[in-house]
């Protein structure tokens, strides 16, 4: 039987606060006069389940842990047209759920997302860290990396529509589940709309780790971003060692350093294009995005011989060019052999050729299927 919102609350040992915020919920969803469950999904070794059952909660005990498995497991058992998320820690005011809802009941967005950082923020509530530094730098990121427009990434109290959120695939079973469901969100063109709320200083005893967590959200930023982690960063490294390999080619006297340096920039910086490359291809590959340009020329079918022609153009370059220098050896009698800017640039020829080749079969294994 459908319901008009289910409100999805993950715990761990909430006693003290669960007995306060449910029925705040039940007030809220009964003044609006709506049809509504409450999905508790439990991971607790206190009176918290017991407690969520007496006031009318159903209780799902969580099979494995963490804070975005607790949503997944509870998105299984929701029946509601709509779909509230929440922390049962007394942080959220489950009053202003009608402030939540309204937006997807007038059809002015598919996932509502509430902000602290722009309403108001009690004493003691959240961590200056948190608020002035962590949360306003990792959502700049996300906004930066994925063209979204939020102000508080990681606010936990959203509502969505049941049609939404089955487009999105989240797989995250830890507390960056937040900013998937964004990224997730923002890649299938959700409309997504903020409105401000009241934080209150939690019930009982925190279980965030600052640093670890705010490591977890960036860490899935960055593997969702393979052009920001990988093109990016090679790209800068190629052209460096470019630039630095002219410059210490035709400088007298030799800068050997410089030389060797610039062709270490250059040779890892094309390696982690590679990756960068192969990173976009799997994931087009496996639908978790949409082919760009970039990934659409390199998922040709053609894209092996083209490398390896191009591989064994850079390579016979290199060798020619190894020939020269040793036939002038040979003619010195193999005497002292004064060479360095030629045998660096036979290197960094022969290691670009060997990687392209090996590339371009990777690829074409990736894209075996298509085939």
């Amino acid at each position: 039987m459908c319901v008009d919102v289910s409100v999805v609350l993950p715990t761990m040992n909430e006693e003290e606060a669960i007995s306060v915020v449910l029925p705040k919920v039940r007030e809220a969803l009964e003044r609006m006069g709506l049809s509504y469950e409450i999905i508790v999904v439990d991971k607790s070794s206190d009176r918290t389940p017991e407690i969520a059952r007496s006031l009318g909660a159903i209780v799902i005990r969580q099979g494995d842990k963490g804070y975005g498995d607790a949503y997944i497991t509870g998105f299984k058992h929701a029946r509601g047209k709509y779909i509230v998320m929440g922390d049962p820690d007394g942080s959220y005011d489950f009053s202003e759920l009608p402030k939540l809802l309204e937006p997807l009941f007038r059809d002015e967005a598919d996932l509502v997302m509430c902000t602290r950082l722009r309403g108001e923020i009690k004493r003691g509530a959240m961590p200056w860290l948190h608020r002035y530094i962590g949360n306003p730098l990792l959502t700049k990121i996300l906004n930066v990396l994925f063209k979204t427009n939020v102000s508080d990434a990681h606010c936990g109290f959203r509502a969505i529509r049941r049609d939404a959120l089955e487009k999105l695939p989240l797989k995250c079973r830890g507390m960056e589940f937040a900013s998937e469901m964004v990224i997730e969100a923002a890649k299938a063109g959700l409309r997504i709309k903020e409105v401000p709320i009241t934080y209150h200083p939690r019930i009982g005893e925190s279980k965030l780790s600052s640093f670890r967590d705010g490591w977890r959200h960036l860490r899935l930023m960055l593997l969702y971003s393979p052009s920001y982690l990988f093109l990016l960063p090679g790209i800068v490294l190629v052209l460096s060692g470019m630039g630095l390999m002219v410059y210490a080619y035709n400088t007298n006297p030799l800068r050997v350093h410089s030389l060797i340096l610039a062709s270490l920039l250059v040779i890892v910086g094309f390696h982690i294009i590679n990756f960068g490359i192969f990173s976009k291809v799997y994931a087009a590959r496996e639908g978790l995005e949409k082919p760009d340009r970039i990934t659409k020329f390199f998922m040709r079918y053609s894209i092996l011989e083209e490398g390896l022609l191009l591989s064994a153009v850079l390579i016979g370059a290199g060798l020619v060019l190894g020939l020269m220098i040793f036939l002038k050896w040979r003619s010195s009698g193999y005497g002292a052999l004064f060479e360095i800017k030629q045998a660096v640039l036979v290197m960094t020829l022969i290691a670009l050729g060997i990687q392209l080749a090996f590339f371009s079969f990777f690829v074409s294994i990736l894209m075996l299927k298509e085939g």
